[in-house]
């Protein structure tokens, strides 16, 4: 019988703790790039991610992505509930912590996946559209790539796929389905689009606190208070540091001015791509990683730029493309690994969740677009999206009211209007 260790379990506990902060954290940097008007709006997409994932996860997410496999491509509904995850271990998963605490840490994932998604369409998607996309990509999309990549018995696995905590899983999938979404919803109003980031020391701030709660992503995934675990902290400190500097030292290159922008988008793709490799690279290769990702994602931003396709917030070129960096240097750099093989077996992982994932997205949006309208009206797109979904501001004046602040709001938009006619 499998024993408990009691250092293991609150090491994952804290773990868990640590990436349910990067949520909310995602949410402030998010929340800082976009414009005044839509701030809470951003805020309130991560925040409900956190609450519909979670019970999602607990209801019906965490046994399709980890329950007794069926056929090598989900979970069977044998853990409906938590039913029969408890006290004790499991051991195909973790054989020294508890089976719910287990749960618990991959619940976090499972959150902060969708919630990743949504700067691909911030500023223009109604709530109730990004409510019931949330609920049913979690479920068709998520929790079925969960498994393929980490379940026992999930047929990525069985091949071989090398996903430490997340690089395809949760990166590459959130990534390709911003994409989607983005193109799905069409671009921003073209004069708002060009508006600076309402609040650089809020983006800044989400941006370290995703780095500090991403120690836990990576090193919490060892799923035990042990030699491993030291070995993704350490790369996924020197793979951020080393992100965030070529970032910062591209901008300041290019456009005469090291940025914050640059520096913590640098940082988040350093992150992004040491999450598959975290656990099995040296640091050395962890800095490599991290400087390669700065380079290709900054390529990708640009790139992008000159698309028609409005990825608001930049999630594709970095976590898509990030995360698909990270998987295929994962194979590179792996310790005892056979490269050629392993790159292989990499490649083959990344194409089948980039493939699955897009053909699922655009299908589950087509099907929300058929029960409530997806985006927001032109009109309701200027006023912003904090007025108009959520009857709220979220800098209110004077200490006056929410409701009066939305009159305010409306009236200046119909003078507005008036004037321009």
């Amino acid at each position: 019988m499998e024993r408990i260790n009691a250092g293991d379990t609150a090491w994952v506990l804290a773990s868990a703790a640590l990436v349910m902060l990067m949520t909310p954290a995602l949410g402030f940097f998010y929340g800082g790039l976009v414009r005044q008007k839509n701030v809470l709006s951003t805020l309130m997409h991560s925040f409900v991610a956190l609450c519909v994932i979670s019970v999602q996860w607990v209801l019906w997410g965490y046994t399709l992505a980890f329950g007794p496999d069926v056929h090598h491509v989900i979970g069977s509904f044998a853990w409906l509930g938590l039913n029969g995850v408890g006290a004790t271990p499991n051991a195909d998963y973790a054989p020294t912590i508890p089976h719910a605490a287990f749960a618990l840490f991959q619940m976090m994932f499972a959150v902060i996946t969708p919630a990743l998604i949504t700067g691909g369409f911030a500023e223009r998607k109604r709530f109730a559209a990004f409510a019931l996309f949330t609920l049913l990509w979690a479920t068709f999309v998520y929790d079925p790539i969960a498994h393929w990549v980490w379940g026992h018995g999930g047929w990525l696995a069985n091949l071989g796929a090398l996903d430490f905590a997340g690089g395809t899983v949760v990166h590459i999938s959130s990534g390709v389905a911003a994409l989607v979404c983005a193109f799905v919803l069409g671009p921003r109003i073209l004069h708002d689009r060009m508006r600076e980031p309402h609040d650089r020391p809020m983006m800044l701030l989400g941006a370290s606190l995703c780095w500090f709660g991403w120690f836990g992503f990576n090193a919490g995934s060892a799923l035990a208070a042990n030699g491993v675990a030291a070995l993704a902290f350490v790369n996924t400190g020197a793979a951020a540091a080393m992100g965030g500097l070529a970032w910062m030292f591209l901008t300041w290159w290019r456009k005469g001015a090291p940025t914050a922008v640059g520096a913590a988008a640098g940082a988040i793709a350093g992150l992004v791509a040491i999450t598959p490799a975290a656990g099995y690279v040296s640091p050395s290769a962890a800095i490599l990683i991290g400087a390669i990702a700065a380079v290709v994602c900054y390529v990708a931003v640009n790139l992008r730029e000159r698309m028609r396709v409005d990825d608001a917030l930049d999630v594709f070129p970095v976590h898509g493309i990030g995360g698909t960096v990270g998987a295929l240097l994962t194979g590179v750099f792996a310790l005892g690994a056979n490269v050629p093989k392993q790159v292989l077996v990499q490649l083959l992982a990344v194409a089948a969740v980039w493939v699955y994932t897009a053909i699922a997205t655009w299908i589950i949006l087509q099907f929300v677009t058929r029960l409530v309208a997806i985006r927001v009206s032109a009109d309701e797109e200027r006023l912003g999206l904090d007025v108009t979904q959520h009857a709220e501001v979220a800098y209110a004046r004077d200490g006056g009211s929410s409701q009066s602040l939305y009159a305010e709001h409306a009236q200046g938009y119909r003078d507005d209007k008036v004037e321009a006619a």
